[in-house]
């Protein structure tokens, strides 16, 4: 009998594993799909995430509905009629009526979660009901490990785990995605031959057991033995032991509850709803920070997604390594010097920052789904506790992907989740037991007032002596946010403080820069500044925390363009050789800005900006920010809406003698711009003799061999010209700059000038494709 139920809990497990890594492998597979519909914007991962939480929330209502009203026989037919039926709808793919219907203007949110159903909706809510309903039935096999099935949820979470991690280093980079469709869908295949057997056993013991015993129909009204009743108690009691006298108590008293009453309080079900939504939303905003500071792709995405699942695994394991209380110990700690490291607003060194952000939200993590994992009810409410936690990953998914970008104008969201995490620690056992009295209650608000007193009178006074930014954050933060400290055995005392401090720094602002507008949308955050020091005044436009232009205010110099599209650099020496001998008068540019090029234009030509983003098209025409496109355009000058290579099907054959790509001096690169795929439809645009022009200037990414590797799959010719000097006069910003021709000749004028050198692709190397990239080879670890 033993090696019967080891087999039995085996076989659960693998399908349970099996059933996580299907879940977890369409959800980058498919993101990457629609990712180039919407200009590889990050948006498009929190949107999915999204819908992927809303499906997981539907499959768990309805594993609840089928285990509290049908008969196991019943649940049985349905969930495989379900399951059948999904097998119908295969293979996964992008329909052609899908392409054609995204929108050119307004928020896409309501159009991608709309596609992501009428594509995947129906397999992705087959597959997530089967963690919630095989742990139900587990339960009803009563072998001894049933009582306490929540160790599958360590094996469920392995498998999500396996496959998101094995997508971009495995799958991505070998199978196309037609490939990984289909076989994903032999995965499925495989998974129903699992399922099968899963309820073939479990019927045959019901089958025993009704021969023996009486049995009811339902899981959720059998009523538990005496002995199964202690041993949950026994076994919850010990894995709160780990908590503290908090935790503790409150698990031996919900515990007793359970038994006489089997009810469990809203107080409880908020909470854990509340301990799901802080990891969900952490989630999210790491995401975010990769998808908008460095590029916006699966290997991005799924990090932050492997380490919440792996901190599931840990959390819901049937021996923890990380105890409840060393976690809420040390994430206090952990808050402060991320807040400090958050607020610094640095962008560099980029490996630093991206391990600042990754720790804090394991750590974070790790205590939010350790305190549930303490805190899980009997098997009866398994379900219930299943769906209430993906009701708290919903509503992180809601709050990051269509509220807070809807009531922010930045990405508030974020630090006020680290509060929020900060404020669901449970008490140190010491202190679990005292009495809250009114004093101490008042002080939980009091204090933290007073903190932001203090920051805000550092503040002022850093602003009007301090004239060293650094260390000026460094008093205005770093002072408050060590008082805050003090407060830690007091969670709402502490994260109240530290969100004081965070609302405090924001008074400790540069004195020569003013904000001017702050705009948000599904495309990113964006700002204009005006500086309004001794030096001349210029209006400077950021994508998140890159600079995407700038403009001189003073009237001789306004239509001159600066920063990286400066007269000196090296896009002024494509625009002359360009302007001596051009192929037509025609020139596209991709990727608006300011406008700056306009400057470059002359009477005879037509001109054509390529821009995926409202916001920036209204803020280049408005002339209270820039007014390059209004008064310094000496052409027609026209802005196609949407993505550009959507959009550059339209254009004519061989209609652009100048194509300028400058959608890549952001950090958050759309890759879908530079693969083979896009260089075939670029040249298909480009007139005999054009040239082709990338900005490639990258904090964090070496762009300059996928670039290469490209020319020379299509026989090209490659010059570069990487202008690094920092600090030029002039308003110069330090830029790089790569030119594509078909003939040498093309090419003559730049290759005079020593400073633009040759690129040579290397021939063993795989070129970026639609269905390849690699993101770590280029990555600027340094």
């Amino acid at each position: 009998m033993p090696k019967r139920s080891g087999a039995l809990t085996v076989l659960y497990a693998a399908t349970l594993f099996a059933s996580a890594s299907l879940l977890f492998w369409v959800q980058p597979m498919l993101a990457k799909m629609l990712l180039p519909l919407l200009g590889g914007t990050p948006a498009v991962w929190n949107t999915c995430m999204l819908f992927f939480q809303a499906m997981l929330l539907a499959g768990y209502a309805y594993a609840l509905v089928l285990s509290k009203w049908l008969t196991l026989r019943q649940q049985v037919a349905v969930h495989a009629l379900l399951l059948v039926v999904t097998a119908l709808t295969f293979p996964i793919l992008i329909s052609e009526a899908t392409v054609r219907s995204v929108p050119r203007e307004g928020n896409p949110s309501l159009w991608l979660l709309w596609s992501l159903l009428t594509t995947v909706g129906l397999p992705f809510f087959a597959v997530s009901t089967n963690s919630p309903l095989l742990q139900k039935w587990f339960a009803e096999t009563r072998q001894e490990s049933s009582r306490d099935p929540y160790f599958l949820y360590a094996a469920s979470n392995a498998g999500s785990l396996l496959a998101l991690l094995s997508y971009p280093l495995i799958v991505e980079p070998r199978l196309t995605l037609g490939a990984q469709s289909r076989l994903w869908s032999l995965g499925y295949a495989l998974l129903l031959v699992l399922l099968a057997a899963c309820a073939f056993t479990l019927l045959r013991r019901q089958s025993k057991q009704v021969e023996t015993e009486p049995h009811p129909a339902s899981l959720d009204v059998t009523e538990p033995t005496a002995d199964e009743t202690r041993l949950e108690t026994d076994a919850k009691v010990s894995d709160a032991e780990a908590t503290g006298g908090a935790v503790k108590g409150e698990v031996e008293a919900n515990d007793k509850v359970e038994v006489e009453a089997e009810t469990l309080s809203w107080r409880r079900r908020l909470r854990w709803v509340a301990l799901a939504f802080v990891p969900s939303s952490l989630m999210l905003g790491v995401t975010t920070y990769f998808s908008t500071d460095i590029a916006s792709l699966p290997l991005l995405w799924v990090v932050p997604l492997s380490l919440y699942l792996m901190t599931l695994v840990f959390a819901f394991a049937r021996r923890q390594i990380f105890k409840p209380h060393t976690t809420a110990r040390v994430l206090p700690g952990v808050a402060l010097v991320f807040a400090l490291v958050y607020l610094s607003g640095a962008t560099q060194p980029v490996w630093l920052l991206i391990f600042s952000h990754l720790f804090f939200f394991v750590v974070a993590a790790m205590a939010c789904h350790a305190l549930l994992a303490a805190d899980r009810p009997a098997v009866r409410h398994l379900a219930e506790f299943y769906l209430l936690m993906s009701v708290g990953g919903v509503l992180g998914g809601l709050f990051n992907a269509l509220v807070a970008p809807t009531l922010f104008n930045t990405t508030l969201e974020y630090p006020l989740v680290i509060v929020l995490a900060c404020l669901l620690l449970p008490r140190p056992a010491a202190d679990a037991g005292q009495l809250d009295t009114p004093r101490e209650r008042w002080l939980d608000v009091g204090v933290p007032a007073g903190v932001a007193l203090l920051t805000l009178i550092i503040a002022l006074a850093v602003n009007r002596f301090v004239f060293d930014w650094v260390q000026g954050l460094a008093l205005v933060v770093g002072v408050p946010l060590i008082v805050s400290y003090l407060f830690r055995r007091r969670p709402v005392r502490f994260a109240l403080a530290l969100g004081a401090v965070m609302l405090g720094s924001g008074f400790h602002a540069d004195l020569n820069r003013r904000t001017l507008l702050a705009e948000r949308n599904f495309f990113g955050t964006l700002r204009v500044t005006e500086d309004v020091g001794d030096d001349q005044q210029q209006h400077w436009l950021y994508h998140g925390t890159t600079i995407h232009g700038r403009q001189s205010l003073a009237l001789d110099r306004h239509c001159e363009p600066l920063s990286y599209y400066h007269r000196e650099g090296p896009l002024g020496q494509v625009f002359k050789s360009f302007d001596a001998q051009p192929a037509n008068g025609n020139v596209a540019i991709v990727g608006l800005g300011t406008g700056a090029t306009a400057a470059y234009t002359r009477a005879g030509q037509n001109w054509t900006f390529y821009e995926i983003n409202p916001a920036v098209v209204r803020i280049a025409r408005d002339p209270a920010y820039f007014t390059y496109l209004t008064y310094c355009a000496n052409a027609p000058v026209a802005v196609a809406l949407g993505d550009a290579r959507l959009q550059l099907h339209n254009a004519p054959p061989a209609h652009y003698g100048l194509i300028v790509l400058d959608a890549f001096s952001s950090d958050a690169i759309p890759l879908h711009l530079m693969t083979v795929e896009a260089l075939d439809l670029y040249l298909s645009k480009l007139a005999a003799g054009g040239l082709l022009v990338f900005h490639i200037s990258n904090r964090s990414l070496d762009l300059h061999p996928v670039v290469a590797d490209l020319a020379h799959a299509r026989n090209l010719r490659a010059l570069g010209f990487d202008d690094t000097a920092r600090n030029q006069p002039g308003g110069k910003e330090p830029s790089q700059w790569v030119v594509l021709a078909r003939r040498p000749d093309d090419l003559q004028t730049l290759a005079a000038d020593t400073r633009w050198q040759p690129l040579e692709g290397r021939p063993g190397r795989p070129v970026w494709s639609d269905d390849f990239s690699n993101i770590v080879s280029i990555f600027k670890w340094r």
